[in-house]
Protein backbone atom coordinates (compact mmCIF):
# COMPACT_ATOMS: atom_id res chain seq x y z
CA UNK A 1 0.00 0.00 0.00
CA UNK A 2 1.52 3.33 -1.08
CA UNK A 3 0.23 6.80 -0.36
CA UNK A 4 1.35 10.20 -1.54
CA UNK A 5 0.09 12.73 0.99
CA UNK A 6 -1.35 15.67 -0.88
CA UNK A 7 -2.82 18.44 1.29
CA UNK A 8 -3.24 16.05 4.26
CA UNK A 9 -5.40 13.75 2.10
CA UNK A 10 -8.43 15.87 3.00
CA UNK A 11 -8.63 18.58 0.36
CA UNK A 12 -6.97 21.10 2.68
CA UNK A 13 -4.70 23.85 1.36
CA UNK A 14 -1.05 23.02 1.04
CA UNK A 15 1.33 24.19 3.75
CA UNK A 16 3.26 27.36 3.12
CA UNK A 17 7.00 27.57 3.63
CA UNK A 18 8.86 30.59 2.31
CA UNK A 19 5.79 31.40 0.16
CA UNK A 20 6.12 28.09 -1.71
CA UNK A 21 3.52 25.33 -1.77
CA UNK A 22 5.12 22.08 -0.62
CA UNK A 23 4.29 18.51 0.16
CA UNK A 24 6.43 17.37 3.07
CA UNK A 25 5.94 13.60 2.70
CA UNK A 26 5.61 11.11 -0.14
CA UNK A 27 5.66 7.36 -0.79
CA UNK A 28 4.18 6.49 2.57
CA UNK A 29 3.86 2.73 2.76
CA UNK A 30 3.82 -0.30 5.02
CA UNK A 31 7.11 -2.08 5.56
CA UNK A 32 8.12 -5.29 7.24
CA UNK A 33 9.14 -4.90 10.87
CA UNK A 34 12.47 -6.55 10.08
CA UNK A 35 13.20 -3.73 7.63
CA UNK A 36 13.01 -0.94 10.21
CA UNK A 37 16.16 1.14 9.85
CA UNK A 38 18.98 0.87 12.35
CA UNK A 39 18.62 3.50 15.05
CA UNK A 40 20.06 4.29 18.48
CA UNK A 41 16.48 4.62 19.76
CA UNK A 42 15.64 1.27 21.38
CA UNK A 43 11.90 1.87 21.19
CA UNK A 44 11.98 2.33 17.40
CA UNK A 45 13.70 -0.96 16.57
CA UNK A 46 12.59 -4.37 15.35
CA UNK A 47 13.87 -5.64 18.68
CA UNK A 48 11.36 -3.50 20.59
CA UNK A 49 8.57 -4.68 18.30
CA UNK A 50 9.46 -8.26 19.23
CA UNK A 51 9.34 -7.36 22.93
CA UNK A 52 5.92 -5.77 22.59
CA UNK A 53 4.59 -8.68 20.50
CA UNK A 54 5.60 -11.11 23.23
CA UNK A 55 3.65 -9.00 25.69
CA UNK A 56 0.51 -9.12 23.57
CA UNK A 57 0.66 -5.86 21.60
CA UNK A 58 0.29 -5.49 17.85
CA UNK A 59 2.95 -3.48 16.02
CA UNK A 60 3.31 -2.08 12.54
CA UNK A 61 5.99 -0.20 10.63
CA UNK A 62 5.46 2.60 8.12
CA UNK A 63 8.06 4.04 5.77
CA UNK A 64 7.99 7.58 4.39
CA UNK A 65 10.13 9.84 2.25
CA UNK A 66 10.86 13.54 2.35
CA UNK A 67 13.57 16.03 1.39
CA UNK A 68 15.92 18.32 3.25
CA UNK A 69 14.35 21.47 1.80
CA UNK A 70 10.93 20.46 3.11
CA UNK A 71 12.14 19.90 6.68
CA UNK A 72 15.05 22.29 7.20
CA UNK A 73 15.14 26.03 6.57
CA UNK A 74 18.79 26.77 5.96
CA UNK A 75 19.60 24.32 3.20
CA UNK A 76 20.45 25.19 -0.40
CA UNK A 77 20.24 21.73 -1.96
CA UNK A 78 17.41 19.25 -1.69
CA UNK A 79 18.58 15.79 -0.63
CA UNK A 80 16.20 12.82 -0.30
CA UNK A 81 15.38 11.54 3.18
CA UNK A 82 14.06 8.04 3.80
CA UNK A 83 12.74 7.32 7.29
CA UNK A 84 10.24 5.17 9.14
CA UNK A 85 8.26 4.81 12.33
CA UNK A 86 7.32 1.90 14.62
CA UNK A 87 3.74 2.04 15.91
CA UNK A 88 2.35 0.03 18.83
CA UNK A 89 -1.42 -0.53 18.92
CA UNK A 90 -2.74 -0.52 22.46
CA UNK A 91 -6.39 -1.21 23.32
CA UNK A 92 -7.89 1.09 25.93
CA UNK A 93 -11.14 -0.89 26.16
CA UNK A 94 -12.86 -3.76 24.34
CA UNK A 95 -13.58 -1.64 21.29
CA UNK A 96 -11.04 1.14 20.81
CA UNK A 97 -7.29 1.43 20.54
CA UNK A 98 -4.66 4.11 20.29
CA UNK A 99 -1.58 4.19 18.09
CA UNK A 100 1.44 4.79 20.30
CA UNK A 101 4.74 5.90 18.78
CA UNK A 102 7.48 5.50 21.43
CA UNK A 103 10.31 8.03 20.96
CA UNK A 104 9.37 8.47 17.32
CA UNK A 105 9.58 9.60 14.65
CA UNK A 106 13.35 9.80 14.75
CA UNK A 107 13.49 12.32 11.89
CA UNK A 108 13.43 15.78 13.52
CA UNK A 109 12.62 18.83 11.37
CA UNK A 110 13.43 22.42 12.29
CA UNK A 111 11.30 23.73 15.15
CA UNK A 112 8.88 25.88 13.15
CA UNK A 113 8.20 22.95 10.79
CA UNK A 114 7.69 20.20 13.35
CA UNK A 115 3.95 20.65 13.81
CA UNK A 116 3.41 20.77 10.04
CA UNK A 117 5.47 17.64 9.51
CA UNK A 118 3.79 15.66 12.29
CA UNK A 119 0.32 16.73 11.17
CA UNK A 120 0.95 15.53 7.64
CA UNK A 121 2.45 12.29 8.93
CA UNK A 122 -0.57 11.75 11.19
CA UNK A 123 -3.00 12.16 8.33
CA UNK A 124 -0.94 9.78 6.22
CA UNK A 125 -0.99 7.19 9.00
CA UNK A 126 -4.80 7.18 9.20
CA UNK A 127 -5.05 4.71 6.32
CA UNK A 128 -2.72 2.22 8.02
CA UNK A 129 -4.49 2.23 11.39
CA UNK A 130 -7.62 0.34 12.47
CA UNK A 131 -10.89 2.24 12.06
CA UNK A 132 -11.41 1.97 15.81
CA UNK A 133 -8.15 3.86 16.51
CA UNK A 134 -9.11 7.05 18.33
CA UNK A 135 -5.77 8.85 18.35
CA UNK A 136 -2.04 8.77 17.70
CA UNK A 137 0.20 9.45 20.69
CA UNK A 138 3.74 10.52 19.85
CA UNK A 139 6.25 10.17 22.67
CA UNK A 140 8.63 12.63 21.08
CA UNK A 141 12.37 12.54 21.71
CA UNK A 142 12.74 15.87 19.88
CA UNK A 143 14.40 18.56 21.96
CA UNK A 144 11.97 20.87 23.74
CA UNK A 145 11.62 24.35 22.25
CA UNK A 146 12.04 25.81 25.73
CA UNK A 147 15.31 23.96 26.34
CA UNK A 148 16.82 26.28 23.71
CA UNK A 149 15.48 29.46 25.34
CA UNK A 150 17.90 31.16 27.74
CA UNK A 151 15.00 32.82 29.55
CA UNK A 152 13.81 29.36 30.66
CA UNK A 153 16.91 28.82 32.83
CA UNK A 154 17.68 30.28 36.25
CA UNK A 155 20.90 32.11 37.11
CA UNK A 156 22.57 28.78 38.05
CA UNK A 157 21.78 27.27 34.65
CA UNK A 158 18.93 25.04 35.86
CA UNK A 159 16.05 24.56 33.47
CA UNK A 160 12.80 26.07 34.74
CA UNK A 161 10.63 23.77 32.66
CA UNK A 162 7.91 24.26 30.09
CA UNK A 163 5.07 26.80 30.20
CA UNK A 164 1.40 25.97 30.78
CA UNK A 165 -0.22 23.48 28.40
CA UNK A 166 -2.09 26.20 26.52
CA UNK A 167 1.17 27.95 25.65
CA UNK A 168 2.79 24.64 24.67
CA UNK A 169 -0.08 23.77 22.34
CA UNK A 170 -0.05 27.23 20.83
CA UNK A 171 3.63 26.83 20.01
CA UNK A 172 3.41 23.24 18.76
CA UNK A 173 0.43 23.86 16.47
CA UNK A 174 2.10 26.85 14.84
CA UNK A 175 1.90 26.50 11.04
CA UNK A 176 -0.43 23.47 11.20
CA UNK A 177 -3.68 23.39 9.23
CA UNK A 178 -6.03 21.92 11.85
CA UNK A 179 -4.44 23.02 15.16
CA UNK A 180 -5.23 19.51 16.34
CA UNK A 181 -2.31 18.55 18.61
CA UNK A 182 -2.92 18.21 22.34
CA UNK A 183 -0.29 17.91 25.05
CA UNK A 184 -0.88 14.67 26.93
CA UNK A 185 -1.60 14.87 30.65
CA UNK A 186 1.67 13.09 31.39
CA UNK A 187 4.62 11.50 29.61
CA UNK A 188 5.01 7.74 29.33
CA UNK A 189 8.73 7.50 28.62
CA UNK A 190 11.16 9.86 30.39
CA UNK A 191 11.23 13.34 28.85
CA UNK A 192 14.51 14.29 30.56
CA UNK A 193 17.76 12.36 30.35
CA UNK A 194 21.53 12.69 30.31
CA UNK A 195 23.71 11.69 27.36
CA UNK A 196 27.36 10.80 27.92
CA UNK A 197 29.88 11.22 25.13
CA UNK A 198 31.82 7.95 24.86
CA UNK A 199 34.21 9.05 22.11
CA UNK A 200 37.00 10.15 24.52
CA UNK A 201 39.08 7.52 26.33
CA UNK A 202 37.97 6.20 29.70
CA UNK A 203 40.29 8.53 31.61
CA UNK A 204 38.69 11.53 29.93
CA UNK A 205 35.21 10.15 30.65
CA UNK A 206 36.18 9.77 34.31
CA UNK A 207 37.59 13.30 34.36
CA UNK A 208 34.21 14.73 33.32
CA UNK A 209 32.50 13.16 36.32
CA UNK A 210 31.95 14.94 39.61
CA UNK A 211 34.69 14.19 42.17
CA UNK A 212 32.29 12.38 44.51
CA UNK A 213 31.14 10.08 41.69
CA UNK A 214 34.73 9.17 40.78
CA UNK A 215 35.44 8.56 44.46
CA UNK A 216 32.39 6.30 44.84
CA UNK A 217 33.38 4.25 41.77
CA UNK A 218 36.85 3.71 43.21
CA UNK A 219 35.40 2.99 46.68
CA UNK A 220 33.07 0.30 45.33
CA UNK A 221 35.97 -1.44 43.62
CA UNK A 222 38.16 -1.26 46.74
CA UNK A 223 35.36 -2.80 48.78
CA UNK A 224 35.26 -5.78 46.44
CA UNK A 225 32.17 -5.09 44.35
CA UNK A 226 32.23 -7.26 41.22
CA UNK A 227 29.98 -6.80 38.18
CA UNK A 228 29.02 -9.79 36.06
CA UNK A 229 26.89 -10.33 32.96
CA UNK A 230 23.95 -12.66 33.61
CA UNK A 231 21.31 -14.52 31.62
CA UNK A 232 17.82 -15.92 32.08
CA UNK A 233 18.98 -18.03 35.01
CA UNK A 234 19.48 -14.80 37.00
CA UNK A 235 16.11 -13.25 36.19
CA UNK A 236 14.75 -14.10 39.69
CA UNK A 237 17.78 -12.32 41.19
CA UNK A 238 17.01 -9.24 39.12
CA UNK A 239 13.32 -9.33 39.96
CA UNK A 240 13.93 -9.59 43.70
CA UNK A 241 16.09 -6.45 43.57
CA UNK A 242 13.63 -4.72 41.27
CA UNK A 243 10.66 -5.55 43.49
CA UNK A 244 12.50 -4.24 46.55
CA UNK A 245 13.35 -1.01 44.70
CA UNK A 246 9.79 -0.50 43.43
CA UNK A 247 8.28 -1.00 46.88
CA UNK A 248 10.89 1.24 48.49
CA UNK A 249 10.19 4.07 46.05
CA UNK A 250 6.44 3.44 45.60
CA UNK A 251 6.66 3.03 41.82
CA UNK A 252 4.73 0.87 39.35
CA UNK A 253 5.77 -2.78 39.51
CA UNK A 254 6.01 -4.57 36.16
CA UNK A 255 5.38 -8.30 36.02
CA UNK A 256 8.44 -10.53 35.69
CA UNK A 257 7.16 -11.55 32.23
CA UNK A 258 7.96 -8.03 31.04
CA UNK A 259 11.66 -8.49 31.75
CA UNK A 260 11.60 -12.06 30.47
CA UNK A 261 10.39 -10.68 27.14
CA UNK A 262 13.28 -8.21 27.04
CA UNK A 263 15.87 -10.89 27.80
CA UNK A 264 14.54 -13.44 25.33
CA UNK A 265 13.53 -11.25 22.38
CA UNK A 266 15.73 -11.49 19.30
CA UNK A 267 15.82 -9.43 16.12
CA UNK A 268 19.15 -10.65 14.77
CA UNK A 269 17.76 -11.10 11.25
CA UNK A 270 16.52 -7.51 11.11
CA UNK A 271 18.13 -4.17 10.26
CA UNK A 272 17.66 -2.96 13.84
CA UNK A 273 18.66 -5.64 16.34
CA UNK A 274 19.68 -4.96 19.93
CA UNK A 275 22.14 -6.49 22.34
CA UNK A 276 20.74 -6.93 25.85
CA UNK A 277 22.95 -7.28 28.90
CA UNK A 278 21.65 -8.02 32.38
CA UNK A 279 24.42 -6.79 34.67
CA UNK A 280 24.55 -7.67 38.37
CA UNK A 281 26.84 -6.04 40.95
CA UNK A 282 27.73 -8.39 43.79
CA UNK A 283 29.67 -8.50 47.04
CA UNK A 284 31.07 -12.01 47.02
CA UNK A 285 27.89 -13.88 45.98
CA UNK A 286 25.44 -11.34 47.39
CA UNK A 287 23.62 -9.31 44.68
CA UNK A 288 23.41 -5.62 45.62
CA UNK A 289 22.41 -3.94 42.36
CA UNK A 290 21.39 -4.85 38.80
CA UNK A 291 20.49 -3.18 35.54
CA UNK A 292 19.49 -3.77 31.93
CA UNK A 293 21.93 -2.37 29.39
CA UNK A 294 20.63 -2.31 25.81
CA UNK A 295 22.91 -1.50 22.89
CA UNK A 296 21.32 -0.28 19.67
CA UNK A 297 23.21 1.42 16.89
CA UNK A 298 25.85 3.70 18.37
CA UNK A 299 24.15 4.04 21.75
CA UNK A 300 24.17 2.17 25.03
CA UNK A 301 21.03 2.75 27.12
CA UNK A 302 20.57 2.22 30.84
CA UNK A 303 16.97 1.09 30.63
CA UNK A 304 16.09 -0.40 34.03
CA UNK A 305 17.93 -0.44 37.34
CA UNK A 306 17.43 -1.83 40.83
CA UNK A 307 19.35 -1.98 44.09
CA UNK A 308 19.24 -3.50 47.54
CA UNK A 309 18.95 -1.55 50.76
CA UNK A 310 21.73 -3.74 52.16
CA UNK A 311 25.35 -2.51 52.18
CA UNK A 312 24.41 0.73 50.44
CA UNK A 313 27.68 2.25 51.68
CA UNK A 314 29.50 -0.15 49.32
CA UNK A 315 28.32 1.97 46.37
CA UNK A 316 27.46 -1.00 44.15
CA UNK A 317 25.31 1.15 41.85
CA UNK A 318 28.38 3.23 40.94
CA UNK A 319 30.43 0.17 40.02
CA UNK A 320 27.48 -1.14 38.00
CA UNK A 321 27.05 2.09 36.05
CA UNK A 322 30.77 2.42 35.35
CA UNK A 323 30.91 -1.14 34.02
CA UNK A 324 27.94 -0.44 31.73
CA UNK A 325 29.62 2.70 30.40
CA UNK A 326 32.88 0.85 29.71
CA UNK A 327 31.05 -2.08 28.13
CA UNK A 328 29.11 0.27 25.84
CA UNK A 329 32.35 1.89 24.73
CA UNK A 330 33.96 -1.51 24.10
CA UNK A 331 30.98 -2.45 21.91
CA UNK A 332 31.62 0.59 19.71
CA UNK A 333 29.03 2.97 21.15
CA UNK A 334 29.74 6.70 20.91
CA UNK A 335 27.06 7.77 23.41
CA UNK A 336 25.38 6.50 26.56
CA UNK A 337 21.82 7.29 27.61
CA UNK A 338 21.28 7.51 31.38
CA UNK A 339 17.49 7.33 30.72
CA UNK A 340 15.34 9.34 33.06
CA UNK A 341 15.94 12.18 35.54
CA UNK A 342 13.98 15.06 37.01
CA UNK A 343 14.05 18.17 34.79
CA UNK A 344 16.08 20.11 37.36
CA UNK A 345 17.54 19.69 40.87
CA UNK A 346 14.21 20.17 42.63
CA UNK A 347 14.37 18.05 45.78
CA UNK A 348 10.58 17.69 45.86
CA UNK A 349 10.49 15.99 42.44
CA UNK A 350 10.04 12.18 42.63
CA UNK A 351 13.01 11.68 40.25
CA UNK A 352 15.36 14.02 42.10
CA UNK A 353 17.36 11.09 43.49
CA UNK A 354 18.03 9.89 39.94
CA UNK A 355 19.03 13.42 38.91
CA UNK A 356 21.54 13.61 41.76
CA UNK A 357 22.99 10.17 41.02
CA UNK A 358 23.11 10.31 37.22
CA UNK A 359 24.31 13.89 36.85
CA UNK A 360 27.41 12.93 38.79
CA UNK A 361 28.62 10.90 35.80
CA UNK A 362 28.95 14.03 33.68
CA UNK A 363 27.24 14.28 30.32
CA UNK A 364 24.72 16.68 28.88
CA UNK A 365 21.16 17.04 30.15
CA UNK A 366 18.56 16.74 27.40
CA UNK A 367 14.93 17.86 27.64
CA UNK A 368 12.51 16.43 25.07
CA UNK A 369 8.98 17.47 24.07
CA UNK A 370 7.36 14.39 25.61
CA UNK A 371 3.91 13.03 24.72
CA UNK A 372 1.66 14.72 22.16
CA UNK A 373 -1.72 13.46 20.98
CA UNK A 374 -3.27 13.72 17.53
CA UNK A 375 -6.99 12.87 17.86
CA UNK A 376 -8.51 10.85 15.02
CA UNK A 377 -11.97 10.79 16.59
CA UNK A 378 -12.51 13.98 18.61
CA UNK A 379 -15.48 12.76 20.65
CA UNK A 380 -13.92 9.46 21.68
CA UNK A 381 -10.55 11.10 22.26
CA UNK A 382 -12.08 13.62 24.67
CA UNK A 383 -13.78 10.80 26.56
CA UNK A 384 -10.50 8.90 26.81
CA UNK A 385 -8.64 12.05 27.89
CA UNK A 386 -11.12 12.63 30.72
CA UNK A 387 -10.85 8.99 31.78
CA UNK A 388 -7.06 9.10 31.70
CA UNK A 389 -7.05 12.17 33.93
CA UNK A 390 -9.42 10.71 36.50
CA UNK A 391 -8.42 7.02 36.54
CA UNK A 392 -6.16 6.16 39.45
CA UNK A 393 -3.07 4.26 38.39
CA UNK A 394 -4.05 4.10 34.70
CA UNK A 395 -0.94 3.42 32.63
CA UNK A 396 -0.58 2.70 28.93
CA UNK A 397 2.90 1.22 29.18
CA UNK A 398 5.66 1.82 26.65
Amino acid sequence: MILICVSLLKGLPLHKKQNTDIIMLSDVQNKEIEELFQTPIVQQTAFWSEVKNKLGSTTLAVNFKSGTKALYNDVTENHPLNSDVLIILQYVNNYECIAYVPYGPELEPDGDLQGMFLEELSECLRSFLPKNCIMIRYDLCWESYWAKDDSCFDFEGNWLGEPEKYAQELRFNFNTVNWNFKKAHSNILPANTIYLDLKPDTNAILARMKPKTRYNIQLSLRKGIHVRAAGMESLPVWYALYRETALRNNILLNDIKYFEAILTSKADNSNSPAEVQLLIAELDDMPLAAMFLIITGNRGSYLYGASSGTFRNYMATYALQWEAIKLSKEKGCTEYDMFGISPNPDESHPLYGLYKFKSGFGGDIFHSLGCWDYPLNAEKYNAFRNFELSAQGFHLGN
